[in-house]
């Protein structure tokens, strides 16, 4: 079987851009229309795309960032100034702002939890979709992919969960490396 060079390069040198590196442009309409296939293409049993889309762009992100602060300041009434401005930020740091909406349901066949992981699987595709464009790319979830009480305010439906926030738009500056994971330590061979 040939090597897939560039593919193997990319994966090898993968790297998410924190969402507050990113800045003009972002995708068009079009181009995350094309993301969007892209990500759908991900491991599905029974084909039941247990996930959906909700896509934040333009001045509603200024928008549900303000509601969103609003909430977290209800909360912590003594939120130092500085944090403050960060909950009115949280969906403008980048110009395009995707939630993978995981919909897993019960289902005779195949177990929420496969449901579940394919929604993952939607999340890192739709990443890599992005920086396949030539975009950055950061998936977050933080405190509001958790809290039902935002759900609505979000496009979030009763019994549905955020798989992730996908922030997308052009890197300002390579953001470095990390730290990886010691793998060797991490890998079990069994039969051996």
């Amino acid at each position: 079987m040939p090597v897939n060079a560039a593919l193997k390069s990319y994966l090898e040198t993968r790297r998410s851009t924190p969402a507050f590196q990113m800045s003009e442009p972002g995708p068009s309409r079009d181009e995350i229309m094309e993301l969007l296939t892209i990500a759908s293409r991900v491991p599905d049993h029974g084909k039941l795309a247990p996930w959906r889309f909700i896509v934040y762009a333009g001045a509603e992100r200024e928008r549900l960032s303000e509601e969103l602060a609003k909430v977290a300041m209800a909360r912590n009434p003594a939120m130092a100034e500085d944090m403050i401005k960060v909950e009115k930020n949280r969906l403008t740091r980048a110009p395009v702002v995707i939630a993978v909406v995981s919909c897993a349901k019960p289902h005779v066949k195949i177990p929420e939890w496969e449901q579940v992981l394919s929604a993952g699987a939607v999340c890192l595709n739709l990443s890599m979709a992005a920086q396949s464009l030539g975009y950055a790319s950061n998936w977050l979830t933080e405190w509001f992919a958790f809290d039902e009480s935002v759900f609505d305010l979000l496009g979030v439906k009763p019994g549905e969960r955020v798989a992730g926030f996908i922030h997308i738009g052009t890197q300002k500056m390579h953001p470095g490396e990390r730290v990886r994971p010691d793998v060797p330590s991490l890998v079990t061979f069994s039969g051996e």
